[in-house]
C-alpha cells in the first residue's frame, strides 16, 4: 500500500492522456478505469480508499453530473430527439421489468424492479467526454445520443428515488420529488429572467481575476442543489444534474465559452478523473471469478444492458442508417455510475443479492470498456468507406 494514494491516483489521471498520444485510441474514461484497476487493492495494492479520497471521488461524481447537465441544451433536444428518447426509455424500462421478473421466476434475482432500473440506465456523464473527444458532441448524431442519454439518466434517477422510498412513503417521496423539480424550474426561470447588464459585466470581469466569481457561484449552486436534494430525500445525483442544467442555461452561447472552459479544466482536469480512477480501484476481480454463478451473470447482465437500452434504437429508422442505429444502441447501453449507486443501496438494504450486485457492476464496467470502443470503430469504418 502506498503512503500517498492520492499521488498515485493523480499519476494515473496524468498518464491516461499520454497513452492516447501514443495512438492507443482508447477513451480516457476506459484508460482511467483500467489504471484504477491496476493500482487498486485488487491489483498492485497501491491505492486504498480513505475518507479524504472518498470525498474527492464523490465530488468528482457530482461534478460529472454537473457537466452532463451543462451539456444538455434542451432547446436543441426538444421535439423529435427528446420524444424519441422518452419513448425509448419507456420501452427500456418495460422490457427490463419483463426480463427481470422472468429471471425472478428462475431464482436469479430477488428484487426484479431494482435490477430493471439498473439495466435501464445510460451513463450520459461518461459518454460526454467520449463524444467530445471524438468530435461528435455537436453533430446530429451527437444530439440524438445526448437525448437518449439524458432521459436514460434522468428517468432511472427519478424511478430509483421512488422505489427507494418503499410503499408506505411513496406518496410522500413523490411529493418531495415534485417539490424539488418545481424549485429547480423556479430557479431556472429566475436565472433566465434576472440578468442585469451590470451583473453580467461584473461576472465577466471577475472571471479572469483571482476572485473567479462565476466559478465560485457555480460551485455554490452545485453544493446548494445537492444539499437540497439530500434534505428532500432525493438522489444527490439529481441535484448535481439540476445544478448543471441551471449553469448551462446561464452560460449558453459564445459569451459563456470562457466560463465553460474554466469548469472543463476543473472537472475534466482534476475531479472527474479521480472519480473514474477510484471506480476502477473498487473492481474486485477475485470476487468476480471466485464464484462460477457470479462469473456467468456478468455476460448475462451485459447482454441484458445491450438489449434493454439498445432495443429502442429501432425507433430511429428514419433518422439513422443501420450502422448509425447500432452505434446509438451501443452508446445508449453504456452505463456505470448509477449502477454503482443502485447496487450499493440494494446490497445495504438486503434487496439485492451480493452476487448480482458484483455482476451488475462488472457488466457496467465492461459496457464502458467495450461499447464506446465498438461504436467508435464502426464510425471510423464508415469514414474510411
Amino acid at each position: 500500500m502506498s503512503e500517498h494514494p492520492l499521488l498515485v491516483i493523480l499519476l494515473c489521471a496524468a498518464i491516461a492522456p499520454v497513452f492516447n498520444e501514443l495512438r492507443l485510441r482508447l477513451p480516457l474514461v476506459v484508460l482511467e478505469l483500467l489504471l484504477g484497476m491496476l493500482v487498486g487493492p485488487h491489483g498492485l495494492g497501491w491505492v486504498h480508499m480513505t475518507d479524504g479520497i472518498r470525498t474527492l471521488s464523490a465530488l468528482g461524481l457530482s461534478f460529472l453530473f454537473l457537466m452532463a447537465g451543462m451539456e444538455i441544451d434542451f432547446a436543441l433536444l426538444r421535439g423529435r430527439a427528446l420524444n424519441l428518447a422518452g419513448v425509448g426509455w419507456l420501452i427500456s424500462i418495460l422490457l427490463g421489468v419483463a426480463l427481470t421478473f422472468a429471471l425472478q421466476t428462475l431464482g436469479v434475482v430477488s428484487d426484479p424492479l431494482l435490477v430493471a432500473v439498473a439495466l435501464s440506465t445510460t451513463a450520459i456523464g461518461t459518454l460526454i467526454p467520449i463524444m467530445r473527444d471524438a468530435g461528435e458532441l455537436d453533430s446530429d448524431f451527437g444530439r440524438l445520443v445526448l437525448g437518449a442519454g439524458a432521459v436514460g439518466e434522468f428517468g432511472p434517477i427519478v424511478l430509483f428515488t421512488l422505489i427507494s422510498a418503499g410503499h408506505e412513503e411513496l406518496a410522500t417521496q413523490s411529493g418531495l420529488l415534485a417539490l424539488f423539480v418545481l424549485i429547480a424550474l423556479a430557479c431556472a426561470a429566475l436565472a433566465m429572467k434576472l440578468r442585469p447588464p451590470h451583473v453580467i459585466e461584473v461576472l465577466a470581469r471577475s472571471l479572469h481575476a483571482t476572485s473567479q466569481l462565476p466559478v465560485r457561484i457555480a460551485m455554490f449552486l452545485l453544493g446548494s442543489m445537492v444539499t437540497l436534494a439530500e434534505w428532500l430525500g432525493v438522489d444527490l445525483l439529481l441535484g448535481a444534474f439540476a445544478a448543471g442544467s441551471l449553469v448551462g442555461l446561464v452560460a449558453r452561447g459564445p459569451e459563456g465559452e470562457p466560463f465553460r472552459h474554466k469548469l472543463d479544466a476543473l472537472g475534466f482536469g482534476f475531479l472527474i478523473p479521480i472519480f473514474f480512477v477510484c471506480s476502477g480501484t473498487q473492481v474486485d476481480i477475485d470476487a468476480m471469478t471466485a464464484s462460477p454463478s457470479t462469473l456467468v451473470r456478468v455476460p448475462l447482465f451485459l447482454a441484458l444492458l445491450l438489449l434493454v437500452r439498445g432495443a429502442p434504437a429501432l425507433l430511429y429508422r428514419s433518422d439513422l442508417d443501420r450502422r448509425g442505429r447500432l452505434r446509438l444502441a451501443l452508446l445508449s447501453s453504456t452505463s456505470l455510475p448509477l449502477i454503482v449507486v443502485i447496487t450499493s443501496l440494494g446490497v445495504a438494504t438486503g434487496r439485492m443479492l451480493p452476487e448480482n450486485a458484483a455482476a451488475l457492476v462488472s457488466a457496467g464496467i465492461a459496457s464502458v470498456l467495450l461499447f464506446p470502443l465498438i461504436a467508435l470503430a464502426l464510425r471510423d469504418r464508415t469514414g474510411a468507406a
